[in-house]
């Protein structure tokens, strides 16, 4: 119970590295708030969850759920002690073929939700608390057709350091996870072909050492480290669970 009576937000949680996440944590004793766009896929999550928990239907992009989110979780639970910005969007178009659109839509939900929200809810969350973003090993690789979305990640990776200076006399620790291609939905949420996810999949997965596709499991256990009192002299740095496909 590494999380015993501590209260998590968790962002994009119906599904994937999101979901695993809040499962583990409650495991571990923590209360969490899980968040996803669709109330739908948030009822769906009853019957897979045990232990204390809230579900909150919040736009990831949207200033006003941020803050709405916040000001619930504190009247439900009183306080936070762990926020993992884990929602975000991943979509691929080459130099030429970029539109404003796109480039609006990955930076809304990638870098201006994530900071907004925790700019929301870093009054409420206790001191000795953690952040934790969830970044990608696209912020420091560079793979075509992922310029927008790489560079997205690599905004939350300087985010990180800023915040963990800001933070630092609070003993809040700042922090990221960084995933290298994991088995997750998001996959199917993009706007690539199955034919070009196919491709993409296998082009990406030969450039990984260990040879596989990450699971969500495994970056959930990243995290639940990251959040817990073993990660107590850990701050402003990022994680890599990529099975070595940035590291040599």
């Amino acid at each position: 119970m590494r999380l015993s009576n501590k209260v998590a937000v968790i962002t994009g949680a119906t599904s994937g590295m999101g979901l695993d996440t809040a499962k583990l944590f409650l495991k571990n004793g923590a209360k969490v708030v899980l968040t996803g766009r669709s109330q739908e896929k948030l009822d769906a999550l009853k019957d897979q969850l045990e232990g204390e928990y809230l579900l909150v239907k919040a736009d990831a992009a949207s200033l006003a759920d941020s803050k709405e989110l916040v000001k619930t979780t504190v009247n439900h639970f009183g306080k936070i002690d762990i926020l993992f910005l884990n929602a975000g969007v991943f979509e691929a178009l080459p130099t030429g073929q970029l539109t404003e659109e796109h480039f609006d839509k990955i930076y809304n939900i990638n870098v201006k939700g994530p900071v907004f929200t925790v700019n929301e809810a870093a009054p409420q969350i206790n001191d000795g608390g953690t952040i934790i973003f969830n970044t990608s090993v696209s912020n420091v690789k560079g793979m075509p057709g992922v310029s927008v979305y790489g560079s997205s990640k690599a905004a939350l990776r300087s985010v990180v350091r800023a915040l963990a200076t800001e933070l630092a006399p609070r003993n809040i620790r700042v922090n990221a996870v960084s995933p290298g291609p994991i088995e997750t939905p998001i996959w199917g949420k993009t706007n690539l072909t199955e034919e070009q996810v196919g491709g993409f999949a296998e082009g990406v997965s030969g450039q990984v050492p260990l040879g596989r596709f990450g699971k969500g499991e495994e970056i959930a256990n990243t995290v639940l480290f990251m959040a817990s009192d073993e990660a107590s002299y850990i701050t402003g740095t990022e994680i890599p669970v990529d099975g070595g496909m940035a590291q040599v």
